[in-house]
């Protein structure tokens, strides 16, 4: 992905790395409870992940309204997935059928109270959530950007706080790393964000903290 900072120098993004422990298990158990509440069924073996998100996508494809008893399954497998890019066929539907402020909201709950690997995937999902959809337009949209700063606000003292460097990555690259972003009360956050970020041991980190410090 290639983005230009202020000087109009293009920059290549490099891609979020894999994460740093195991959590395949963990991914696949949510998977198959949401397969159990859609009445699907997914042989098992190396390829079960992708045939399973597959079947997900043939499920609810198209479908602007769900039952209430597939968001819990439909975020939990959402958060727990270790990709980036296919992650996103468990939250469009989600979004499409339930809002994007009540999946927001709950992204954020895991942002705030979970683990580190579901704050880690929460933040990976949340990415997905600015997708437009029910014909342009986000059903329920969320109000005034009110959750948006709330997340704002929730990831950067995560970020500040929180060691665990699978976290750090996949909250980096949604963090408006600007004061302007931010009520003054925060500002000494974003500044302590940005000096952790440039000079981390990570090298996807700092990399990340140039290019969105120079944007």
């Amino acid at each position: 992905m290639e983005t230009k900072d202020t000087a109009g120098e293009v920059r290549i993004l490099q891609p979020l790395p894999g994460r740093t422990e195991g959590g395949s298990e963990a991914f696949e158990l949510r998977l198959a409870r949401l397969l159990r509440v859609l009445g699907a069924e997914v042989a098992p073996g190396a390829d079960y992940p992708s045939a399973a998100r597959w079947e997900v996508h043939k499920a609810l494809a198209g479908r602007s309204e769900l039952p209430e008893e597939y968001f819990e399954p439909l975020l939990e497998a959402a958060v727990h997935d270790p990709n980036p890019s296919f992650n996103r066929r468990l939250v469009e539907p989600a979004l499409v059928a339930f809002g994007q402020r009540r999946v927001r909201l709950t992204l954020l709950g895991y942002l705030q109270t979970g683990t580190n690997p579901e704050r880690a995937g929460a933040a990976r999902a949340w990415y997905w959530t600015a997708l437009t959809v029910g014909g342009g337009r986000n059903a329920t949209a969320d109000e005034g950007a009110t959750v948006r700063d709330s997340w704002n606000e929730a990831a950067l003292r995560e970020f500040v706080a929180n060691e665990d460097l699978d976290v750090r990555r996949c909250i980096l690259p949604g963090l408006p790393l600007v004061a302007r972003a931010y009520p003054a009360e925060l500002h000494a956050l974003v500044e302590a964000a940005v000096t952790i970020a440039r000079s981390h041991p990570d090298e996807y980190i700092r990399h990340r903290a140039e290019i969105q410090t120079g944007l």
